[in-house]
């Protein structure tokens, strides 16, 4: 008798577990599933289509596609020159404006996270550039460079001002950098206060106490208690200068003689401005490819970097 008992008591509780366990499941299902959807519809099938295309010579347009193999890689790495001069404009583009964004966005936090009485509104001011599109911020940008700065020049004949700044090479690259500096340093600011936030304030007391420096204090302290926000800043900063399009596009368009052209613009040109749109998606596998190793490199060496600090 207690054996069958026992027998309808682990069966019950199995049929219990089993319940809660597909409860589980489908509550799991409802919050991540959508989301599961939408990132393979939008992100995962796009990519293989793009993977596929590139081995073909499509126009973009007709229902034929022409499968050429590896002949698209080919002529990127043999008859392309301007391909590579925009690539190259673009990595010393990320290296500038990765530098400068990080810098400045550090050195917000530290003012801004001290017991300044206008920090609240010293934050949203600072971020509010990054809610901006890009496509408008680089308009405005323009109107400032062309107009604005070329005012100023005439009233105070200050040479920094009467440069074509979008009409020569060397001054439109620093403008492109200034303005995704302006645009994206509030939101490395955030993150930076976030983790300085997290610092043990009886550290830096017992530091004070000892007789260190306020360099000191964030060299030896500050900088390696919140390197995990320096990761995760040096890989946003260094996937979105790698992607500029938007302001890149609204400022110079590319100008003057393709000395500024983004790689994503060249992309894009490719694609739908040249209907080649085969050859696009092997420069944007390429450029995929270089992407992924530059942000898994930086990931590596700022992890290491953790782990020694």
């Amino acid at each position: 008798m207690n054996t069958v008992l026992e027998t309808k008591k682990a069966k019950l509780k199995s049929v219990t577990t089993k319940k809660t366990r597909m409860k589980k499941i489908l509550s799991y299902l409802a919050f991540v599933g959508p989301a599961l959807i939408f990132f393979i519809v939008i992100q995962i099938i796009p990519f293989f289509m793009g993977v596929y295309y590139s081995f073909t010579s499509w126009n973009g347009i007709s229902s034929a596609t022409e499968w050429v193999g590896l002949e698209n890689y080919k002529k990127i790495f043999t008859n392309d020159e301007r391909f590579f001069d925009s690539f190259m404009f673009t990595t010393k583009f990320m290296f500038a404006a990765v530098l400068i964004s990080n810098i400045i966005g550090f050195s917000f936090a530290l003012l801004l996270n001290s017991a300044l009485k206008t920090r609240n509104l010293l934050r949203t001011a600072f971020f509010i550039p990054n809610v901006i599109g890009g496509l408008l911020l680089g308009f405005i940008w323009q109107f400032i460079f062309v107009r604005g700065f070329s005012a100023i020049g005439e009233m105070t004949n200050i040479s920094f001002f009467q440069q074509a700044w979008l009409g020569d090479a060397q001054t439109a690259f620093w403008g492109i950098v200034i303005v995704f500096a302006w645009q994206i340093s509030g939101y490395m600011m955030v993150i930076y206060i976030a983790a300085l936030q997290g610092v043990d304030t009886s550290l830096l007391e017992a530091a004070r106490i000892d007789g260190a420096s306020t360099f000191t204090t964030l060299r030896k302290i500050i900088i390696p208690l919140i390197l995990p926000a320096f990761t995760i800043c040096f890989f946003l900063t260094i996937s979105m200068a790698f992607k500029i399009f938007d302001l890149n596009l609204s400022l110079t368009g590319g100008g003057p003689f393709n000395s500024t052209q983004s790689v994503a613009i060249n992309i894009y040109q490719e694609a739908f401005t040249n209907n080649n749109y085969g050859l696009g998606s092997a420069k944007s596998i390429l450029f995929f490819v270089v992407v992924a190793i530059f942000t898994t490199l930086q990931v590596m060496l700022t992890k290491r970097k953790e782990v020694e600090a």
